[in-house]
């Protein structure tokens, strides 16, 4: 039967020749996703009972990624979130519950600290932070109604390496879901099941994206029970991801294995410079020694990557380290790393009970400018900081 053009525009049916074939993953947009015959509608989050029943679940393209995550971390399952912060609180609401205990590191990422502060709070999870070198002693904290643990290795802006596999065999002895924060080492410098970890999370907007250009989490894991438990949270919250930014991760994924040498290289030639340098007092970078966990890390990771941070003199220190900062010109002032670009940032007077370096911890991250270039900058604005008797 003839059709209106008003139909005709509608209808969803290909038109174009079948058999195309590129080098780039599709970039598959849609809310509604179409079953062949009445008897196959459900709505359910999990792939492999209903491939596609809703966008929300996944598209060709988010489950595309969430496989090579997944492939690249060595998990059985992978979920796509919205941001790295996202899948944190995936985490929290798939393994905790009103009346529940988590053990957080001191180190960990401020706004996962943020989270537990207030909405878990609210909700009744009680969280409780510990320092970071605790190793086996975390035994000690655990109680009855501990039901997660979290690691960050190494720790945010401190960069304390945590001795996860020990962590990791109390926590099994106890029944008590380990879960880590691995988006420095990007699931490339350090095997997270491989030392014992039960879940493992990414902020894909630093290394995996690599280019300050998308915001996108993972989280992934080797068991079929906490897999279930992360599918139904996700269902919940309605953690739906942007098709563009997960092709981009993906087009992110196949320079990462460069980029993160190259930046490895550069960064390490940064620091060693920097450690030299009259006005430094220690160099929080996993390779040196002064890091604490250094030994750990020596043991347990294969590389190292961009972030590391300076504890600078107390002769260059609080409105005199921020002018220093300011005299910088390839460094800019920013949130988040793993991109292309050199960052820097001040970290005063961070909530530690131990390892509290007031106003005088800063943050860098090495992009891919020239390294003689960034090393050329640091010493200018040391140099204007002498003429202006900043370092005085």
């Amino acid at each position: 039967m003839p059709r209106h053009i008003q139909t005709t525009l509608l209808d969803p049916t290909p038109r174009a020749p079948v058999g195309f074939r590129s080098l780039a993953t599709a970039t598959h947009r849609g809310s509604t996703t179409l079953f062949a015959s009445a008897r196959e509608v459900r709505d359910d989050w999990c792939p492999e009972r209903v491939p596609y029943a809703y966008g929300l679940h996944g598209t060709p393209t988010s489950l595309e990624l969430a496989a090579r995550v997944a492939q690249l971390e060595g998990a059985e399952h992978c979920f796509i979130t919205p941001g790295g912060q996202a899948a944190i609180a995936l985490v929290y609401f798939a393994f905790c519950g009103a009346g529940d205990h988590v053990l957080v590191p001191q180190s960990a990422y401020g706004p996962n600290n943020d989270l537990a502060r207030d909405l878990l709070a609210r909700l009744g999870i009680a969280v409780q932070t510990y320092d970071p070198m605790i190793g086996a002693e975390i035994a000690t904290l655990i109680r009855p109604n501990t039901t997660l643990i979290w690691c960050e290795s190494p720790g945010s802006a401190t960069m304390e390496i945590q001795d996860v596999p020990a962590i990791a065999e109390v926590a099994r002895a106890a029944g008590v879901v380990l879960a880590l924060d691995n988006t420095y080492a990007s699931g490339v410098f350090f095997d997270a099941y491989a030392h014992g970890v039960d879940v493992s999370i990414q902020a894909l907007t630093k290394y995996i994206g690599g280019h300050s250009d998308l915001l996108l989490g993972s989280v992934s894991t080797c068991s079929d029970v906490h897999y279930q438990a992360l599918g139904q949270a996700r269902s919940l919250l309605g953690m739906a991801v942007s098709p563009d930014d997960c092709s981009l991760a993906l087009r992110g994924l196949q320079t990462l294995w460069v980029r993160l040498a190259q930046l490895q290289a550069s960064t390490l030639q940064v620091a060693h410079w920097l450690k030299a340098r009259p006005e430094v007092e220690r160099v929080l970078h996993p390779a040196l020694p002064d890091c604490p966990g250094h030994g750990v890390w020596l043991r347990d990771f294969t590389g190292s990557t961009s972030v590391f941070s300076v504890v600078f003199r107390p002769t260059l220190s609080g409105e005199a380290l921020l002018d220093f900062i300011d005299r910088l010109n390839l460094f800019h002032l920013g949130y988040s790393w793993g991109g292309v670009t050199s960052l820097v940032a001040p970290h005063f007077n961070l909530d530690r009970d131990v390892r509290q370096y007031g106003d005088r911890l800063v943050r860098f991250n090495i992009g891919l400018e020239h390294v003689d270039d960034l090393i050329a900058d640091l010493e200018h604005a040391f140099f204007q900081a002498d003429n202006h008797g900043d370092g005085q």
